[in-house]
């Protein structure tokens, strides 16, 4: 039983010393918005950790593929520092799981077991925040997918009937009021660049850039080549490329269906298996007496 004590004691007075002497420098990290992080007020010290051993030099392709995900879902901006505060948070999990094995191996008289759970479920926890990162990426990158046909045919409408782009984005933008999606929330921000004076083209690149979706890619490439031609020519691109869309918004949907039907097997099988236990047992037993 010493073992945990001492694993815990080094545990405990390493983050205090560590929080006292340098967490300071990292407290302005935490004022950064990022949701999801629960544990700021614990990373002081896992980021001069992170800092020391120079994470971003000794694995730069694992903190790149992160750095363009947390991009994706929090903002270019500071997106250096935000990578590192998802670092530290999960570095944070890890030890709070170390600490409650050691103290489950105390106080439950678990032996070594306890040390052991915990320290299996510290090294699966930054696995399973990385992949549920990277599956909130997927899912924000088809929502863009699957509501870009839907604002190009808006677009083509307004145009057609002698809007320009740029009232038709605003109209478009505006029609959806508050409501919450990756789409629209880039446009809004476009908008807002729109109104402080940068140019149609410098705020649409940036929109492209901010989405980090092929496709929105290709829309903005579309529109900047076409725009200003007008007419005809452009209602005519803009189809061609609604077309294309709306072909991939299927594929999407397609792909989602079999992944919803997928899920749904191991349940049914669970629940066929559990309807011949109940229908055979009482006819096994009958046949015994």
């Amino acid at each position: 039983m010493l073992l945990p004590v001492i694993v815990a004691g080094m545990l405990g007075a390493g983050w205090l010393v560590l929080d006292r002497t340098r967490g300071q420098t990292y407290r302005h990290l935490r004022k950064l918005d990022m949701e999801g992080l629960r544990l700021k007020k614990l990373h002081g010290p896992f980021l001069f950790i992170l800092d020391k051993f120079e994470i971003g030099r000794r694995l730069p392709v694992l903190m790149f593929r992160m750095q363009h995900a947390i991009q994706k879902m929090y903002g270019i901006q500071h997106s250096g520092e935000k990578t590192m505060l998802y670092c530290a948070e999960m570095l944070t999990y890890t030890w709070l799981m170390l600490l409650v094995g050691c103290l489950l191996s105390l106080v439950g008289d678990m032996g070594i077991g306890g040390m052991a759970g915990g320290l299996v479920l510290g090294a699966a926890l930054p696995f399973a925040l990385y992949k549920d990162l990277n599956t909130k990426v997927q899912r924000r990158d088809q929502d863009i997918l699957m509501e870009l046909p839907e604002l190009l045919n808006r677009i083509v409408l307004l145009v057609g009937a002698g809007e320009t782009v740029q009232r038709a984005i605003v109209h478009c933008v505006t029609s959806q009021g508050e409501r919450n999606h990756p789409l629209y929330n880039e446009l809004r921000k476009t908008v807002g660049d729109w109104n402080n004076g940068y140019s149609f083209q410098q705020s649409f690149e940036q929109f492209s850039r901010r989405c980090g979706v092929q496709e929105v890619t290709i829309f903005t490439t579309t529109v900047l080549l076409n725009f200003r031609r007008g007419g005809g020519d452009f209602v005519l691109a803009l189809r061609d490329l609604s077309h294309v869309l709306w072909e991939k918004r299927k594929a999407v949907s397609r792909a989602k269906g079999e992944q919803a039907s997928s899920k749904l097997v191991f349940p049914m099988v669970l629940i066929f298996f559990t309807i011949v236990v109940m229908i055979g047992a009482p006819a096994f037993m009958m046949m015994n007496m």
